[in-house]
């Protein structure tokens, strides 16, 4: 049996529907068996996704992004500026000398 990877919507839904399964009496064992995972799965998605909404899930998708942008933003803002002073750092050693 392959692997199925589902999108955090369809996370999301599932965990509605075991959360509407289980106020109707049914084992949590059952119910994970009827959505189609293995308690891990499910475990992992309740500690990653409970209690999100669907606006809140693409919200969550929005900031990462843009942290992740930022990030990279930042990193090779850094990287130019180590290579700036290093290039300054030369330059003028090298005025000094000819001055002298």
């Amino acid at each position: 049996m392959g692997k199925r990877t589902y999108k955090p919507e369809e996370i999301i839904s599932k965990l509605r529907q075991v959360d509407v399964l289980q106020s109707q009496g049914i084992t949590i064992a059952d119910v994970i068996r009827q959505i189609g995972v293995t308690s891990v799965t499910y475990y992992r998605w309740r500690k990653e996704y409970g209690g999100m909404q669907v606006d809140q899930l693409k919200r969550l998708k929005e900031l990462e992004k843009e942290n992740e942008r930022l990030r990279r933003a930042v990193s090779d803002l850094t990287l130019d500026k180590l290579i700036l002073n290093e290039a300054a750092k030369g330059n003028f050693l090298v005025a000094l000398q000819v001055v002298h």
